[in-house]
């Protein structure tokens, strides 16, 4: 398979494991006064795999270190990812800004990417930029999840040799190509009038299974109809040809009145004989107003679930630039508040055909917030329950992107143009300090709970906030600890969580080094066969960890770094 490589690219390969794990800050919580009830962002709701289930998030701040601190709480579970990065046109002025500690890299660090032909390195930061960004999303993707990518024609060849390097060439789904205008281009010796979305997916065949079909609009669904009063409701005829040649699909057909029809040339019928007169005893065959037309199929309208999705997404269908620059000036009342979202109806129909109304929905180049107003939208129109988590890198995020949601779900205009609330709830992080220091040791301004629903993480734990209880089916301690009057099911302190019958233990305190020995086992209420125990220091040698069924790690030396 052909090899993409550019300046940098053995620097960053394995950028995203150098990336500091940073916790997120929460600054606060908004919830809309739509008056449309909502879970809440805080609600403590079971998820998939005894995980909680996490409200919507907009989070400011690098969304290289911002994805990584999303690992803990989200790897393998966002459904759809939608980003649409920098096209590397040279109008945007990106900064490549990604702390690679390395001199040939260090001289593009916190640099406006330039113009083709001024900027002979352009295309080397924007590949430098992307690869960590994909290692990431793809780890947080779930099994039958799929990404969609924003791009056109600047870096199109570039990002499918990347996609297929990362999520593999054969994970290719589609490159849907985007009408973004309606109104002729003239500026160029040919007009730009399109886009493309890229689309891959972790599993292709789970997602041919799992995509939804793209529903009927009220113009499609006009060319059917009912000029018979058929007491089954509106239909239209399907012609029954099919292209190709097969030997049981060539049979002649006779109409009412006696016309014998035969596949057009080139063509066979698209069923077999068998198949066809179950259709014409249940009536489900016609032949045009007056009998003699060629056979063609009643297909109902309360039949059609919707389409399969094509690669052509034309402006009508799902919008366009000018739309978008509208929908910016009905909700700032400037049309210059952002200078190139897109149309809500774009993000709707990706959603449309990629999740399920409980999927979890990630976006980490947000800009103005338009895939969380799509997320809005397509909920209050199905009444799904899917969450968003919106990451922009600008100071604008608090301001743009964050305040676009806000009116979205308060509702905004006036008048006749006045939208009406769509509710909901999302909290707002900012990215805060790493979970270890420069010199390897814990960081310990962050918190006893954040450390420990990092290593939680990193053991493979299902994590929830507090202290685990002890298993329901601990019968043998169970019954000591209600006859010595004690609560069978409190929190057994340290205990991290259980998997594959081990328990997990970070025996951690923040002004005082830990030492594991016999007397605290002696003072463990929990004693279960098989132990991972974290602490500063161990005293109990080689054969006492065999006996009690001990492997030892060091805090912070043995605490894995992902």
């Amino acid at each position: 398979m052909p090899e993409l490589t550019w300046i940098g690219k053995d620097k960053v390969v394995n950028h995203h494991h150098d990336v500091p794990f940073r916790i997120l800050e929460k600054q606060y919580n908004f919830t809309g006064s739509a008056g449309i009830p909502a879970r809440s962002s805080e609600e403590d709701e079971t998820g998939g795999q005894g995980c909680p289930r996490s409200g919507n998030k907009i989070i400011h701040g690098d969304n290289l270190a911002a994805l990584k601190s999303l690992l803990p709480e989200y790897e393998g579970r966002v459904k759809c990812i939608y980003i649409d990065p920098p096209y590397n046109t040279g109008n945007e002025g990106w900064v490549y800004n990604d702390n690679v500690n390395d001199p040939k890299l260090k001289r593009w660090l916190n640099q406006v990417v330039g113009k083709e032909g001024e900027d002979l390195s352009r295309h080397d930061k924007w590949l430098c930029m992307m690869y960590p960004r994909l290692k990431l999303l793809r780890r947080l993707l779930s099994d039958d999840g799929s990404i969609w990518i924003s791009i056109d024609d600047s870096e199109i060849q570039s990002l499918r040799m990347l996609m297929d390097e990362i999520f593999g060439r054969q994970k290719f789904i589609a490159c849907n190509v985007w009408q973004k205008r309606y109104s002729r281009e003239n500026r160029e010796a040919i007009g730009d009038v399109h886009e493309y979305i890229v689309v891959y997916a972790k599993s292709p065949e789970m997602f041919k299974v799992q995509r939804n079909l793209i529903p009927l609009t009220d113009d499609q669904a006009k060319i059917y109809k009912n000029n018979n009063d058929d007491p089954q409701g509106r239909w239209r005829g399907i012609p029954m040809s099919a292209q190709g040649y097969r030997p049981n699909q060539m049979y002649p057909i006779t109409s009412p009145t006696g016309k014998t029809f035969l596949p057009p040339e080139g063509r066979c019928w698209s069923m077999t004989e068998p198949e066809f007169r179950k259709l014409e005893v249940a009536g489900r065959v016609n032949f045009g107003k007056n009998g003699d037309a060629q056979p063609s199929i009643v297909r109902y309208l309360s039949e059609v679930e919707g389409f399969v999705p094509w690669t052509w997404w034309t402006h009508d269908e799902v919008g366009h630039t000018d739309e978008s620059r509208k929908e910016i000036r009905e909700i700032f009342g400037t049309q210059t508040a952002f200078e190139t979202p897109k149309p809500t109806r774009l993000i709707e129909r990706i959603l449309q055909i990629a999740t399920k109304p409980d999927a979890i929905v990630l976006d980490s180049f947000a800009g103005s917030g338009t895939t969380a107003h799509a997320v809005l939208k397509l909920n209050a129109a199905d009444g799904g329950n899917r969450k968003f988590i919106l990451i922009e890198q600008e100071d604008y995020a608090e301001t743009i992107t964050a305040e676009r949601v806000r009116r979205v779900m308060n509702g905004y205009g006036d008048g006749t143009k006045a939208a009406p609330g769509l509710g909901g709830s999302f909290d707002y992080y900012t990215i805060g300090e790493p979970l270890f220091h420069e010199d390897g040791n814990l960081n310990e301004d962050i918190g006893v709970e954040e450390i420990r629903k990092y290593v939680a993480y990193s053991e493979g734990l299902n994590w929830s906030a507090g202290i685990p209880a002890r298993p329901s089916n601990d019968l043998n301690l169970k019954e000591k600890e209600i006859q010595a009057g004690r609560d069978a099911r409190a929190p057994i302190p340290y205990l991290l969580g259980i998997k594959d019958e081990t328990a997990y233990f970070f025996y951690y305190e923040k002004d005082k080094a830990t030492t594991l020995d016999l007397e605290f086992l002696s003072k463990l209420q929990f004693r279960p066969k098989e132990m991972v125990f974290y602490a500063d220091i161990c005293l109990l040698n080689k054969q006492q960890l065999q006996k009690y069924g001990i492997i030892f790690k060091k805090i912070p030396r043995d605490i894995t770094r992902f």
